[in-house]
């Protein structure tokens, strides 16, 4: 049994049982396919569609070895993510292994991380997803929703009524089951690589090698520079291990997409990347808010592709809003099921199998948060937060070896701890980057964080009360 105290670590097999408790179960619904889906469904979005242009800007053609360096920055995490995902098939993503690896308060550090990374995400996704609509209405029937009910107060507006809608309707989504939830985002995420491919077929139809020279402009400083900014339209694939309970063979299908989802990003964001500059220079796409767009219009003269371009960033933006809406509803669910939250919030809706109250709940709050704030405050934690769990998964693989060497473990990640301690490197090479504001408001979000669970969580926790055993 687990020793008592904030360190207390939860038993692997304990966590699995409680998974299948009656009323807390969760249906295991989802295949493969469904779960690439849904990592592609959370790393295409805004990034592809936006940030190619900031990295074109600083790094010159060479933003092409950005992509590839950024990619490589995650593949060391996504092996560890593989890893535990298949070994602790159980909802949580990172809270979960870090119970089972380096004890409760740590945990609960993590899971009050990700709760920020997953629910402010989410709050500022839809906010860009109304940006993006507009977009797309001004490109395709030039007409665009007033500010009064686009914008937040501080931009000008009420209240922003676009985000509001697409929180609610995944909400509702989210609510009535796991499956339909998958077969819509697989919808989606076949939408958004048919609109890539379509830009990646006229890109090359009209390529060029012009906008290839300079290459490095900014030389390997450039790179990197460039990298840092991109690695932050890579994230996504961590919330594919938050399906662990409801994968229907989590054991051979998590570790492939996870890894899989990558490798896809990796190769469509590297293709769109040189047909981008083939067809445009850098300083086309610097300084547009759809870089994409702006180089077929630019560099193939066809101006009618950016409504094609607008609905494909709409339709992606959606997905990722799914996608990430969905990992926070199962890491808050883990979190009320361990009892360091309030546990009448992890009950299973037997109709639709999810956790309804809870995924009502917070739909309710995110919508309001993305109705009133603007994008700029909602977006400023959520880069270190997803950094911060990348360096507490990649030490869990680590710390697990060693002390559960006998454990099955259907995926290994290869060369351990060495791979592991890079993923780690990478990730706090990037969050030494990050601003001291950063660093400060975080600090404060996690005391907040830790006087909840010294008021709450250390008193109400099942390891500790005894309902574990």
């Amino acid at each position: 049994m687990a020793k008592a105290g904030v360190f207390a670590i939860r038993d692997v097999g304990s966590l699995v049982d409680r998974a299948g408790e009656e009323g807390a179960e969760l249906k295991r619904a989802v295949g493969r396919t469904q779960l690439t889906a849904m990592g592609v469904g959370a790393i295409i979005g805004t990034g592809i569609f936006v940030v190619i242009g900031k990295g074109a800007g600083i790094a010159g053609p060479a933003v092409i070895l950005s992509f590839v360096l950024a990619a490589v920055a995650c593949v060391f995490s996504a092996l560890s993510y593989a890893e535990l995902a298949s070994s602790i098939p159980v909802s949580g993503s990172a809270y979960t292994y870090t119970y089972a690896t380096l004890g409760e308060l740590v945990a609960w550090v993590i899971g009050w991380d990700l709760i920020l990374e997953y629910g402010v995400s989410v709050a500022g996704i839809a906010i860009g997803w109304g940006g993006n609509l507009n977009a797309f209405l001004d490109a395709a029937f030039g007409v665009a929703l007033p500010d009064a009910i686009a914008k937040s107060p501080e931009d000008g507006g009420v209240f922003n009524l676009p985000a509001v809608v697409v929180v609610l309707a995944i909400t509702f989504l989210l609510v009535r089951g796991v499956s339909e939830s998958a077969r819509v985002n697989l919808v989606m995420v076949g939408i958004k690589l048919a609109v890539l491919v379509f830009f990646i077929v006229v890109a090359f139809a009209n390529f060029s090698t012009a906008n290839f020279q300079p290459f490095a402009p900014a030389g390997a400083d450039g790179v990197t520079a460039a990298a840092a900014i991109i690695f932050f339209a890579y994230i996504g694939f961590d919330a594919v291990s938050t399906g662990s309970e409801e994968a229907r063979n989590p054991a051979r299908d998590l570790p492939w997409a996870i890894i899989g989802s990558l490798v896809i990003c990796t190769v469509f964001y590297v293709l769109t990347t040189v047909g981008a500059l083939g067809i445009a220079s850098p300083d086309q796409m610097k300084d547009s808010d759809a870089p994409l767009a702006a180089a077929l219009d630019q560099g193939a003269g066809m101006s009618w592709a950016a409504g094609i371009l607008a609905l494909g960033a709409v339709v992606a933006i959606t997905s990722v809003v799914l996608v990430i809406f969905y990992g926070q509803t199962r890491i808050f669910f883990a979190m009320c099921r361990d009892g360091l939250l309030p546990r009448r919030m992890a009950t299973v809706n037997q109709r639709y199998g999810t956790p309804a109250r809870l995924t009502i709940t917070l739909g309710v709050l995110i919508s309001i948060l993305a109705a009133l704030i603007p994008l700029g405050t909602i977006v400023e934690l959520v880069n270190i937060g997803t950094l911060f769990a990348f360096v507490v998964v990649n030490i869990g693989v680590i710390v697990l070896r060693r002390t559960r060497p006998d454990m099955p473990r259907p995926y290994r990640v290869p060369w351990s701890p060495v791979l592991p301690l890079i993923g780690v490197g990478f990730a706090v090479y990037l969050m030494s980057d990050l601003p001291l504001d950063t660093w400060i408001r975080f600090g404060v979000w996690l005391l907040a964080g830790l006087l909840i669970y010294g008021l709450y969580g250390y008193r109400h926790s099942l390891l500790r009360t005894g309902g574990d055993r």
